[in-house]
């Protein structure tokens, strides 16, 4: 915003610089040239009173120098006046059409908005004890629908989560996200445990496929991360189909990669065989925060191509937090990783992200939440 509003001010630049070439110039070089690029730069700059003014000035201005040089005559006087006058009609024409397709495009970010809060809809910020953040960063700021997933859900079996990344774009991954949030959400409340949620998952994208006339062997199948969390939050039981290890970060802001046991394959490939997948148990202790994250986390590179590990950067990012504030919530500790991620590869977004991080509040910080008010 503030380079924005310092760039609104380059026509008048430009029409202060013709004014001091044409002061310390001879009467017979004219600065109009100069003058009619104040319009065109304005076009993209400002509204459109602000465009008309910026002409209009730079005629007043022209007329002016010219009278003062003594060379206001019909070829460097009405000439010129003429050509700026045509030249702010253009930049009037170039500015209607560069607001008309950021209309456009605000549109479609709309659209694209709300087709990803029906499809992906942001967990609830709280369920019991846990606090939940969730966040979705498009590769693309137009394609804000991608094959990135998450989902948390309250089941008679206590929480379960499930972050995923579905193989391959456009509007079949789009088609797959659907398939797997459609099964977890049903599946989620009638499995008795993971494997069997799993397995409903697995039938779910075969059927899903089948209905589609067979998916292609690089776009069929889901990474995929389902946690559930017990009762007591003292526990998180993880099964890992090929998707990124989850973060589990510590009151202290130390890390822990919970790898899987058992590497496993991901959903969707059981045409091609069966494997053992193993229900990974780990310890949730209060303070704790279970980072999940897709792909775009993991395979963000910097210009060396070095990959991102947030596993060291966060702590160190984390202990700095600590020494100027409170800990941060799972909010601000998605919004840490994000920009770290942005730091590391230059701004560059080259993969969709969805992170999810749920952390088990302190019982000092739970009962300060209960505490009545009054």
């Amino acid at each position: 915003m503030v380079q924005l509003r310092r760039a609104q001010w380059i026509p008048v630049g430009v029409i202060v610089l013709a004014v001091v070439i044409d002061l310390a110039t001879p009467t017979d070089v004219t600065s109009a040239p100069l003058l009619m690029a104040a319009p065109v730069a304005s076009a993209p700059l400002l509204p459109l009173p602000g465009i008309i003014a910026i002409g209009a000035l730079s005629m007043a201005v022209h007329a002016v120098l010219a009278w003062v040089d003594g060379t206001f005559g019909w070829k460097q006087g009405v000439s010129n006046q003429l050509t700026l006058l045509a030249v702010t009609v253009l930049a009037v024409l170039i500015n209607r059409t560069l607001e008309g397709q950021s209309a456009r495009t605000r549109r479609a970010r709309h659209v694209a908005a709300v087709a990803q809060a029906a499809v992906l809809p942001r967990p609830p910020s709280r369920l019991g004890d846990l606090r939940i953040a969730a966040r979705y960063i498009p590769a693309e700021d137009e394609a804000m629908i991608g094959g990135d997933l998450y989902v948390v859900q309250e089941t008679p079996h206590g929480v379960r989560v499930m972050v995923g990344d579905v193989r391959g774009k456009g509007l079949g991954a789009v088609s797959a996200v659907c398939a797997d949030l459609g099964a977890f959400r049903f599946a989620a409340d009638q499995a008795e445990d993971l494997p069997r949620l799993v397995t409903a998952l697995e039938g779910a994208l075969l059927r899903e496929g089948g209905r589609r006339g067979g998916q292609e062997e690089d776009e069929g199948f889901t990474t995929a991360l389902v946690a559930e969390f017990t009762a007591d939050l003292d526990a998180v039981r993880i099964v890992n189909r090929g998707h990124p290890p989850p973060i589990l970060l510590d009151a202290q802001g130390a890390a822990t990669v919970l790898e899987p046991s058992q590497e496993a394959p991901p959903l969707g490939m059981a045409a091609l065989g069966t494997w053992p997948f193993p229900v990974d148990t780990f310890p949730f202790p209060p303070g704790s925060t279970l980072l999940c994250y897709t792909d775009g986390v993991t395979e963000a590179r910097d210009e060396a191509g070095v990959f991102y590990d947030a596993a060291v950067r966060l702590p160190r990012l984390l202990r700095h937090r600590s020494l100027v504030g409170d800990p941060p919530a799972p909010a601000q500790i998605l919004q840490l990783l994000i920009e770290d991620v942005g730091r590391h590869t230059g701004g560059r977004v080259q993969d969709d992200q969805a992170l999810l991080a749920l952390h088990r509040p302190a019982p000092e910080a739970t009962a300060v939440l209960r505490r009545p008010r009054v």
